[in-house]
């Protein structure tokens, strides 16, 4: 593992939070861009999730601590800046990411492949966003969103979730300077 990642100092972890918020906000303005070009609107940020890369790395390098605050700031950052994620999907969104990336600081230093790994990563969050909407229509009453929501922003997503699979893993052990995945 690499001696930087190693030690983990506050300095890391702090550079690490504000890239990943970083580019929480940045790759979704480009998806939003390409979506407005090519006439799709914001379908292909749905589709391909840019958000949840960056925070579920900032959890594989930085630790359960970077990944949650990373998750929890990045959808209030990009909310902040420029209201996405719309306000109905916020705190879903914010639940969903804190989750990944708490999850991936969790079982980071699990012995199992990278892409095993992140599996169990995106499985935690996408059933933290089904558990959360369960609870808005059931506990709050909430009639915005229904059981079937919960299925459309799973299968909304599959293609960010494969594009997470061909990403993530290289991209972790390439940080810490492996080569399995």
């Amino acid at each position: 593992m690499n001696s930087v990642i190693s030690k983990k100092s506050n300095a890391y972890r702090i550079i690490t939070v504000i890239a990943a918020i970083t580019a929480s906000v940045i790759l979704p303005q480009i998806f939003h861009a390409i979506g407005i070009i090519s006439g799709t609107g914001n379908t292909i940020g749905t589709a391909l999730l840019p958000m949840h890369i960056p925070v579920i790395l900032a959890g594989f390098i930085g630790g359960p601590a970077v990944g949650l605050i990373a998750g929890i700031l990045s959808p209030l950052a990009s909310f902040a800046i420029s209201s996405m994620p719309a306000i109905t999907l916020l705190p879903f969104m914010i639940i969903e990411l804190g989750v990944y990336g708490l999850t991936a600081g969790l079982v980071s230093g699990v012995k199992f492949s990278s892409f095993t790994k992140l599996i169990a990563v995106q499985v935690a969050g996408r059933a933290a966003r089904a558990l959360a909407v369960l609870a808005a229509i059931y506990i709050l009453g909430n009639t915005s969103f229904t059981i079937a929501s919960i299925a459309e922003f799973i299968t909304a997503g599959l293609f960010g979730i494969v594009l997470q699979w061909a990403f993530i893993p290289l991209a972790v052990d390439k940080i810490r300077g492996r080569s399995d995945v």
